[in-house]
Parts: C-alpha cells; sequence; structure tokens
C-alpha cells in the first residue's frame, strides 16, 4: 500500500499527461481490487473501462466515445489511449478533453465501405459528411467536410491530441478515384459512409497537437479550418496526400515535425472559402521542419527511410505551400529553419483574391528539389463568388539563407505575377541555388504563357528560358549576394526578367560562358559589384542581354 500511494503522489505531481502516460503502468489485478485508483478520479478516462478491447478486430468506437463524454461531462479531463490497436470509425472530440495516446497505443481507421456497399468489411460507417452548400465548388470536396473523418470536432474550445502513439487511417479514402496505392482498397470520398481525414476540425480555438505520428492520413493528415490558437509540434506523418493543412487560421505555431507525403503537399497553409466566407490565415510560425516526398509509404515511420526507384512514377510534391485555396489571404508569415528533401520547391501562392503580405523565410535547405525551388504566384483563377473576387496582391516578401543543392534543371525559380497586376516589394538574399544543367540550345527561344487562369503549379508553363530566376510583371525587386550555379554546362541566362520595374541585383554570381542576364521590358535596373556582369544601370531595356 505504500508503495500505491507512493505512485499516487507521484501522479498527481505529473498533471494530465503525466497521469496518463503513468497510469498505463499500474497494474490492472491491483486497479480492480482498489477503488481509489479509479482513472476517472485522477482526471484520467481510460477507455478500457468504457468497454474498449484494442485487439485490432473489434470496433471501439462507442467505447471512446463514451470515454470522451465522461470526461466532458466531468468539465473535462484526459481520455486514456493504452498500448492497442483501437478500430474506430468516427471518432467525437468534445470541449476540454484531450486525448493521450501512450506509447504502443494505435487508433486505426476502420475499413471504409467499397462503392455500391453499405458498410465497411468492419461492418460500420463514418459520420455523413455535412449538407452541400452554394460554396462547394470554391473548393474540391475534401475542404468542405469535416464530419466524414476518424476524428472530428466542430465549435471546440481546449482540446488537445498528445503522446507517442499512432493513428493509422487504412480504412480511409485518399480523395480520389486514382489507382490504389500498395494493398489499399479504393474509396471513393463522395460516397455516403467513407472517412477521408485523420483528424479535422472546424471553428475550434486553443488547440493542440503534439508527438503522435500519423500513417495514411485519407486526403488529409490534419484538416484544420477556422482554428485559432493552435499549436502543432514534435508530429511525423507518412502519408500518400496532404500532411497538415491550415486553412483560414490565426495564430498557429507549426514545429519540429517531419511530413513525408509523395502524391501531395506537406505543409500547407490554405485561406480558401470553406467557411462560407474569405478569412486570412494569419499570424503563423512554421520552424524546424523536415519536408519530402521522396520516401516510400511507411518507411519514414518504421525508419527505414526506402527512397522510390528513380523510374517510379510518383509526383514526390511534399512541400511547404501557402494556397493554391487562396480567398482570404496569408498575413505574418515566417517560415523558418527548415529543410526540403526529394520534393517540390516552397511555394507561394495568391490566384483567388487573395492578400499576401509581411512574409519571412529564412534558413532554408534543399535538396534534390523535383520542380522549381522557389515558386510565387499571382494569378487570376479568381475561384470564388464573381461579384467580389478580384485579383489578389502579394507585397513584402523577404527571403534569405537559402541553399538549394542538385535541383532538376527543367524548371527554375519562378516568381511571377499577371499583366496589370505586379508583386511588389520582394527581397531575396543569401541564395544558392545549384541545379543539373544541360539544357537544350533551343530553350532560349521558350516564352512561357500567361496562363493567368490555370491552376498554378510550377510545371504549369513548360520548360523554362532561365537556369536560375524567371521573374515577370515584379515592381520593386532586389537580390542580394546570390549565386546561381549548373553542374554541367547550360545555354540559359541565369536570370530572364520582363516587365519587371525598378530591380536591384547586387554581388550576384552566375555562369559566364552566356549571358546572365536577358531583359525584356524592364525599367529602372541597376546591377553592381556583381560577377554575373559589369556594373551597369538602365532606364529601359527591351530584348537585351547583359
Amino acid at each position: 500500500m505504500d508503495s500505491f500511494n507512493s505512485a499516487r503522489r507521484d501522479l498527481l505531481r505529473l498533471g494530465a499527461i503525466g497521469l496518463a502516460a503513468a497510469a498505463t503502468t499500474m497494474p490492472a489485478a491491483f486497479a480492480a481490487t482498489h477503488p481509489s485508483a479509479s482513472t476517472p478520479t485522477l482526471g484520467i478516462f481510460d477507455i478500457r473501462t468504457y468497454g474498449a478491447v484494442g485487439d485490432g478486430k473489434s470496433v471501439d468506437t462507442p467505447a471512446v466515445n463514451k470515454a470522451i463524454e465522461a470526461a466532458a461531462a466531468a468539465g473535462g479531463g484526459t481520455v486514456l489511449f493504452p498500448a492497442g490497436t483501437w478500430l474506430c470509425f468516427s471518432i467525437h472530440l468534445k470541449s476540454h478533453v484531450a486525448l493521450y495516446l501512450a506509447q504502443g497505443a494505435t487508433i486505426l481507421a476502420a475499413d471504409s465501405p467499397l462503392p455500391g456497399a453499405t458498410t465497411g468489411y468492419n461492418g460500420g460507417t463514418y459520420d455523413a459528411a455535412e449538407p452541400n452548400t452554394a460554396w462547394d465548388a470554391y473548393q474540391d470536396y475534401g475542404h468542405n467536410h469535416w464530419h466524414n473523418s476518424l476524428l472530428w470536432g466542430e465549435d471546440l474550445n481546449d482540446i488537445s491530441i498528445t503522446g507517442p502513439g499512432l493513428i493509422y487511417g487504412k480504412g480511409l479514402s485518399f480523395g480520389g478515384n486514382r489507382a490504389a496505392r500498395g494493398n489499399y482498397p479504393l474509396y471513393k470520398a463522395e460516397q455516403p459512409g467513407v472517412g477521408n481525414k485523420a483528424i479535422a476540425l472546424k471553428n475550434c480555438r486553443n488547440v493542440i497537437f503534439r508527438d503522435f505520428s500519423i500513417l495514411k492520413g485519407g486526403h488529409f493528415g490534419l484538416l484544420l479550418t477556422g482554428v485559432d490558437n493552435l499549436t502543432i509540434d514534435n508530429l511525423k506523418i507518412d502519408t500518400d496526400r496532404d500532411g497538415i493543412d491550415i486553412d483560414c487560421c490565426r495564430n498557429v505555431h507549426v514545429s519540429n515535425c517531419t511530413v513525408n507525403s509523395p502524391w501531395d503537399d506537406g505543409i500547407c497553409p490554405k485561406s480558401s472559402y470553406a467557411l462560407g466566407y474569405s478569412r486570412a490565415t494569419e499570424n503563423v510560425t512554421i520552424t524546424n521542419c523536415y519536408v519530402t516526398g521522396n520516401y516510400e509509404l511507411g518507411t519514414i515511420l518504421d525508419g527505414t527511410f526506402k527512397k522510390f526507384a528513380p523510374d517510379f512514377r510518383v509526383p514526390r510534391t511534399g512541400r511547404i505551400k501557402c494556397g493554391t485555396e487562396s480567398n482570404g489571404g496569408f498575413k505574418n508569415i515566417t517560415i523558418s529553419n527548415c529543410v526540403f528533401e526529394g520534393c517540390d520547391g516552397l511555394a507561394l501562392e495568391s490566384e483567388d483574391g487573395a492578400l499576401c503580405e509581411d512574409i519571412a523565410i529564412s534558413n532554408i535547405t534543399m535538396r534534390d528539389i523535383f520542380t522549381s525551388p522557389i515558386f510565387i504566384r499571382l494569378g487570376a483563377r479568381l475561384r470564388g463568388p464573381k461579384e467580389s473576387t478580384k485579383v489578389g496582391t502579394m507585397q513584402r516578401i523577404l527571403i534569405d539563407n537559402l541553399v538549394s543543392s542538385n535541383a532538376n534543371s527543367r524548371l527554375c525559380s519562378i516568381i511571377s505575377g499577371v499583366p496589370d497586376h505586379a508583386i511588389q516589394d520582394i527581397k531575396l538574399s543569401n541564395i544558392y541555388q545549384q541545379h543539373v544543367g544541360g539544357a537544350a540550345q533551343d530553350s532560349l527561344a521558350i516564352r512561357p504563357p500567361e496562363f493567368e487562369e490555370k491552376y498554378p503549379d510550377p510545371g504549369m508553363f513548360g520548360p523554362m528560358p532561365s537556369q536560375g530566376f524567371y521573374l515577370r510583371h515584379i515592381r520593386n525587386l532586389e537580390m542580394s549576394h546570390v549565386e546561381i550555379q549548373s553542374i554541367q554546362p547550360d545555354p540559359r541566362p541565369s536570370f530572364f526578367l520582363e516587365g519587371v520595374n525598378r530591380a536591384d541585383f547586387i554581388a550576384v554570381t552566375a555562369p559566364t560562358a552566356n549571358p546572365a542576364f536577358h531583359l525584356n521590358k524592364v525599367t529602372d535596373l541597376r546591377i553592381l559589384i556583381s560577377r554575373a556582369a559589369r556594373d551597369i544601370q538602365l532606364d529601359t531595356a527591351d530584348n537585351k542581354d547583359i
């Protein structure tokens, strides 16, 4: 008894999360014979107490939801998932309730119904998606629905999911009709009863996600829409669509996360119209994260880090991207100390009327990038209410201390507005950009189309006429201490400018076997103390090489 009293005092001192972890070590036989050790007394609601089995075969959703309801009815508490495999359909999160996934605990997504079926292999269904709305056309199906998820909540506050356990979305749809990946069945996301997200929240506040892992998270590992005061820390996500989508959220901190998402984006701030109105994503920090599209599904989590074969057809997306859904805008954003590998590069996109401003990006390393290391696009897709959706604005963007090595040479970095809508006030400094090189001589004649209304992606323009930066429709551009290097000789200029007003290039370095600059419809240009070209100041330049 003395040993138990000592353990009880330790539990009380540790607090709710420590309680959950320590409770997993309490001998079951001892707890059964000592009612005072009942975990609800300590603020811990063990799902086994409510009938959960944890054998990976019995559906535990009713017991899990009962435990969550009991914690909410008590004014709050921690719902404990001990070691075991807890097979579930939709789990309903509640305000003031924390979920704790102990080491060895797996929440396993039960099988969704196949087309034409009314239940999944496990004899149940996920919650029905919300009814369609008048604004569904402005986003794809996944962004407009939250209830058809493994774990979901709406209009909640003060919630968390923490602990070193695993969420395995085996029975979730990845939101498309493409061939199944691996041995997973093909589920149609729009079919009633199908789940297509691991975790989804709408209109919530004071939310913490920490320390757990997600394997195969469906269309979204995390879909968080209208969530304020949000912390995401130390997650590992190994999935076949988006990793983390942060949509119309404020005061967000993402840190220390690893995301392997070869088929889609890794960490993706968005500002869609899914709430029925435009709302900016703002006051966001993303730091100390690793994003990749390089590895076979599951091999990040099991530690084998098995790369796809070079000829295996997979987009290897995996990047950090703001967009493409961009009705409300992106404001006051920092991205720092992040590593990209075997994926697409960094992307900032305003396509649907977004105001993008006050964005600082620093200390980024990239290896083996498949598209543009940097892609900044102000476009005119304008997917939103016709009466209010106009071309947006991109301004005050700083990128500093970025290195990219062994990038695909077909696409350079691209910063492009559209006619009459220039990106403005852009500063890039301390950038080293190496690419494979070896482009054909006829690449010099390429003139990329505008594609103002096209879905924004670096590959939309086709092969580029620059080996370093393609810069179009920009006002007030400064590039300092930027170096372009090709592994193989490349005939293209390092900097291709078109429709650029007031540009300064200071201490830039580039291959000099061919002209470093091509200028078309450029005004107010200065090149200073650079190895790429001699010092020069031009009021205007049209179809000119330097």
